[in-house]
């Protein structure tokens, strides 16, 4: 009975003891935390203080340094800056529309239009035409294929930038569902009789075109050998030559001089020439067979 009166005391006592030591923490808790909370406002304080302040030194140093600025901006001479003239926008070079006679000429016509505007996709995707093997070494230019000829080539190329359908259909098929080379079959077999008159016209003005130059060229080879083949007259005609073979005539160009032709001046001089021939034979001793010849000579020398 003893021990469990002591046993109740102890435990009375452990209990009492428990209670007065929770008050206690929990009184010094509270006491912690007040504290806390008081030296956590004052830090806070404390700090919004000095934030006040550095922010109020800030401002103070940006306005002096703004003043400053603004009164060295002031001493400096700002030059005037002419105003800067308006550029117009350069105009984009738009490719020129071709004009009727061209397309009429490469055979887009209206009947053609009205042709194009019935077709669609699966005309050309469902033609009954089988596929040859790409060519790779066909080059392209302006977006058609370079294996056409000469006229369906600008064709192609009129009729895409000319005929909407045509364009819209080729951007869609090729090449996803066909080739370029496929597809420029197809289109030429479908319009091929609203364009083969046009075709063929422009096929036989070139035949002619041609058969006139090769005319005129072989016309200008023909007069060009004509003329190579007439001997161009000399304009002066060569002057004889005053060298004679005679011996005669060359004593006689050594005795007298060569005193030219008649024709080369006029008859002056004549009778003194005569003389020196009558001194010539008056001086030569020389005597003639013929006796009747002296008589003559006498009465030529009492006619002087």
């Amino acid at each position: 009975m003893d021990l469990w009166e002591r046993a109740r005391a102890f435990a009375g006592e452990a209990a009492k003891r428990s209670q007065e030591l929770s008050a206690e923490a929990a009184k010094r808790s509270s006491a912690l935390v007040s504290e806390t909370a008081k030296k956590s406002k004052e830090i806070f304080s404390e700090t919004a203080s000095k934030s006040r302040e550095i922010a109020a030194e800030a401002t103070k140093q940006a306005d002096l340094l703004a003043g400053q600025i603004k009164h060295l901006a002031s001493d400096i001479p700002v030059p005037s800056i002419p105003p800067i003239p308006a550029i117009p926008p350069i105009p984009t070079a738009a490719a020129p529309e071709p004009d009727a006679a061209e397309l009429e000429r490469y055979g887009i016509t209206d009947d053609l239009r009205e042709f194009v505007k019935g077709m669609t996709i699966s005309t050309f995707r469902d033609f009954p035409l089988q596929d040859e093997p790409e060519m790779s070494d066909v080059p392209t230019v302006s977006n058609v294929r370079q294996d056409l000829n000469e006229w369906q080539a600008k064709h192609a190329t009129l009729v895409l930038s000319s005929v909407k359908e045509i364009s819209k259909f080729r951007y869609e098929l090729c090449p996803r569902y066909m080739k370029e080379r496929k597809f420029w079959r197809v289109y030429f077999l479908l319009v091929n009789s609203y364009i083969a008159p046009f075709e063929k016209k422009y096929f036989e003005e070139l035949k002619l075109k041609a058969e006139e130059e090769k005319k005129d060229s072989q016309k200008e080879a023909s007069e060009s050998h004509a003329s190579q083949a007439t001997p161009a007259e000399p304009k002066d005609a060569k002057a004889p030559s005053k060298t004679s073979t005679n011996p005669e005539h060359d004593l006689d160009v050594f005795l007298l001089g060569d005193l030219g032709s008649d024709d080369e001046g006029p008859d002056v001089g004549d009778d003194g020439l005569d003389d020196d021939f009558d001194k010539i034979d008056a001086t030569s001793g020389l005597e003639s067979d013929d006796d009747d010849k002296r008589p003559a000579a006498g009465k030529a020398d009492d006619a002087k």
